[in-house]
This record gives structure tokens, sequence and C-alpha cells, in this order.
């Protein structure tokens, strides 16, 4: 049986969370008069403390995924909910989490700020997850695997199959960070998610949202893991104009939907012209808004779009990406700009 206890740092168990004037006193739209959080009393729309829960904006999420709110917990971006994993889960210079490069990097830089080890298992060559390798490496230590799916940079989703094995043989929490799932043809492990109570799924709105400049990210969890994380997070640690915006975008869903789409079909369309570009010698499947190439020089390739006015990511320092470019998709004229650089070089 899994047991969330006993995976939560000693210190955790004992903190007793910072009660700020907003937790304390939540009726915010109560006419009353305000003099309990040593704010300016001069309005301005932002001069007071925003609500420390998020309550309206996860109230939209939950509706929009189906999950409790009881299940949700808001952070200052994706980096700041897997830090705030890090610090509940991981004791420093005991703990340690597996990843699976070539991945998303701030899992990392992540575990090298909170003095956590790290043990990579690579992917195979088709980059799937080795399950047998991973279930090797993991120890009695091991508190956290990052599954990232769709996987970044190589844009594939992960056989199901996989993830299910490894959900229940896995003895810590796994982390499926689904940044890109909006544009996939599979189905969220949101769907699934009190089925396993390790499971922990990251999604965010700076990707199919288009909302990256106001930093919102969004973690799916059982109650008791949320409960854990409420515990740690900085009492206001999403900001007033972040959750105006995100809950209208969040209530436009056919405008984001209509987005998506069209991003799914200059996708296609890509894809489609780069086949004819002499020096790209493959296209991975990709389930994410952006496509991996291997190209006959990376750096050298790299270079030549730069000096054409197209910047890409470059990512052949990267395991198992020897001389690969990253290819966001952008809008038909900014496509269409790709390929002919593409072609005149």
């Amino acid at each position: 049986m899994f047991a969330i206890e006993k995976l939560v740092r000693e210190n955790i168990k004992a903190l007793k969370p910072y009660s700020s004037a907003r937790d304390e006193f939540k009726e915010m739209t109560a006419d009353m008069v305000f003099l309990d959080a040593n704010e300016n009393p001069f309005e301005n729309g932002v001069n007071r403390y925003p609500d420390p829960q998020q309550t309206t904006v996860k109230a939209a999420l939950s509706k929009l995924k189906e999950v409790p709110v009881s299940q949700i917990l808001l952070g200052n971006g994706s980096d700041e909910v897997l830090d705030l994993i890090f610090r509940a889960f991981c004791e420093p210079k005991q703990d340690n989490i597996i990843t699976l490069p070539p991945t998303y990097g701030m899992y990392k830089v992540l575990a090298n700020i909170n003095n956590i080890e790290e043990k990579e298992v690579l992917l195979t060559n088709k980059f799937q997850p080795n399950v047998n390798e991973i279930l090797k490496a993991a120890d009695a230590n091991s508190k956290i695997l990052f599954l990232c799916s769709p996987n970044n940079p190589t844009g594939n989703s992960f056989n199901s199959e996989s993830v299910e094995i490894l959900l229940n043989s896995f003895k810590g929490l796994v982390v499926i960070d689904e940044a890109y799932i909006d544009f996939s043809s599979e189905k969220s492990w949101l769907q699934r998610l009190n089925e396993f109570p390790n499971l922990v799924v990251t999604q965010t709105l700076s990707k199919a949202y288009g909302m990256a400049g106001i930093r919102l990210g969004i973690c799916f969890a059982s109650s008791a893991i949320i409960s854990i994380l409420n515990k740690i997070k900085p009492p206001y640690n999403v900001n007033e104009l972040t959750q105006q915006r995100a809950l209208k975008r969040i209530l436009t869903k056919n405008k984001v939907r209509n987005e998506i789409d069209n991003i799914l079909e200059q996708r296609k369309k890509l894809i489609d012209k780069l086949t004819s570009v002499s020096f790209i010698e493959e296209i991975y499947p990709t389930d994410a808004n952006f496509i991996l190439v291997k190209v006959d020089d990376a750096t050298k390739r790299y270079h030549q779009l730069l000096e054409k006015g197209v910047v890409i990511r470059n990512r052949t320092t990267q395991p198992l990406c020897e001389n690969t470019l990253r290819l966001t998709i952008g809008t038909t004229s900014e496509n269409i700009k790709l390929i002919k650089a593409l072609k005149e070089i």
C-alpha cells in the first residue's frame, strides 16, 4: 500500500504553515472595511493582496479539467510547482530522483538547487522509458520519478503501458509533466488521477493557452499531496494580475481550441515541407507544438538560420540528440519564412 506520509520530510510534517490575513478572512467581496493586512487603502486594482488560494481560477480549472478543487495547486509557473515537490518530499544529501534524458532541463537544475542526487536513465533509441533500467536504478531513497510526456525535446508521448507499470512499481511519486498535452492525440493522465495515489500531473498555461508571460503552472494530485504542498507554498505565490488574465483565458475555451487546431494544422503542413529539405535526415514523431529534426550538422545549420533571422533551438548537446534541431510551430507566415530559409541554405 502506498502511504504518502512515509515520503514526506520530517520537518515538513512538523511545519506549521504561515497564516496570512487573507487566509483568516476570505470574504473579499463582502462590503467590509479591510484593516487587517497593512495594505495601502487607496484603490488602484492591485493595492490588495491576491487570493492566496486562487479560488476563482481553481474553480474554472476544476470545471474545465473535471478535477476537484482540493486536488489542484497553482504556482508561479510549473517550475515553482516542481520545486515545491522537491522541498516537500526530498531530504537534501540523502534522497534521489530519477530523470530520463533527453528531457526538460529544469529537473536537473532543481535537483542541484535542493542538493538532491539525480539518477539518469536514458530513454531508449525510440525515445521511450526503459522500464527495467528505471526500476533497477530505484532504491529506498528514490522519492520522485519524472516523466515528461509529450517529452521535451523529442516531442513524442510515452507508451501508456510502460507508464502504468512504473506507476504501479515505483515506490515514490511519479510526476508526469504534461506541458504539451493539449497538442497530443493521447489522453491526459488526469483521467486516471484517482487510480494511482502516487501520481502527480503538472500542466501549464504557457503553451496551448499562450500565456507564458503570466507564469501559471498547475499541479494535479491527490488531496493529501496537494495539502502537503499547500503547507509550504509562499502565501501569495500567484499575483492578482496573473489570476485575472488566467481566468479570462480559461473561460475563452473555444478561442483556445481554435488556436490549438491552427497549430496542429500548421504542424502537419510544416512536416510535409520539411521532407523536401536536403540536409534534414530524419523528422521525429511529435505530439507537441514543436518538431525535432536530425540534420547533417546542427551547429552549422543553427548559425545559418540565425543569419537569416530565424531563431530555433540546437539540441545537439543532449543525450541521443546529436545533430538535432528543435523547431517550434509558428504562424503561417513564420513557418513559410522558416522553410524558405532552410531551402536557401
